[in-house]
């Protein structure tokens, strides 16, 4: 098992650098960097540039933007008597370009850098779950074994079946204190809109559906296939299920 990553997005002017030293910490770091006059990068030997340590919880938070479960996440650090405004919002409903906003620092990334910062963060989260929760001996032992299926299968029976329950994708709405036999997940893309309902094309049909049947955050954005958590009745009435 590989325990850190690093990965970086460079654009002209500004870059940033997301990293994680170790799966079994708790947290992740996002380093900014910008261009100086001279033309030369900041540098953190320099104690240039911004450092801004995300943990677990802000981690799922992020995620939810990624996922395109909700527009923006906003939150502010406050370290040794500064305070640093964070957030990561969509430029549009379109959801293609997100703008990453760290202090003086802004960058931009397209689709295609932002899917990959999401299979990162997405990552990170599921390592650092099983990681750093377990006890750090069991842990080390853990990190010094060959990366293999028997190993992982040693690793489920340490951390009662950690790794099994975390290949849940994070875009899969979850349940909370709701009847399973009552709604169910399903994929679909929304076409249209009104005040009170979405028209949405799954594989076979497309239909309008009550947005008050539609029990997870949805992103009123056309043409990019989500999970919809919907009232089973619903789905019944339209012969998506039996």
């Amino acid at each position: 098992m590989v325990d850190s990553h690093s990965k970086s997005f460079f654009g002209q002017n500004t870059g940033i650098i997301v990293s994680s030293f170790s799966s079994s910490d708790p947290f992740t770091f996002m380093h900014c960097f910008k261009k100086k006059p001279n033309g030369m990068w900041e540098k953190p030997s320099s104690k240039e540039g911004k450092s801004i340590k995300f943990s677990l919880e802000e981690i799922v938070l992020i995620l939810r933007v990624l996922n395109r479960q909700a527009l923006n996440w906003q939150s502010q650090h406050n370290y040794k008597d500064t305070t640093t405004s964070i957030s990561f919002n969509w430029e549009d409903k379109e959801a293609e370009v997100l703008w990453i906003n760290i202090g003086k620092y802004s960058k931009r990334l397209n689709l295609a850098q932002t899917e990959i910062l999401r299979l990162l963060l997405s990552h990170f989260l599921q390592e650092k779950i099983i990681y750093s929760t377990l006890p750090k001996k069991i842990a080390r032992s853990i990190k010094t074994k060959t990366s293999s299926s028997q190993e992982i299968k040693k690793t489920n029976n340490i951390g009662c079946n950690l790794v099994e329950d975390y290949k849940i994708p994070l875009n899969e709405p979850i349940n909370r204190g709701v009847n399973s036999n009552e709604m169910s997940d399903i994929d679909g893309l929304i076409l249209g809109e009104t005040d009170k309902a979405f028209l949405i094309k799954f594989d076979e049909i497309e239909d309008w559906v009550p947005k008050s049947a539609i029990k997870n955050h949805s992103i009123a954005q056309k043409n990019i296939s989500q999970k919809f958590l919907i009232d089973n009745w619903i789905l019944k009435k339209l012969h998506l299920i039996p």
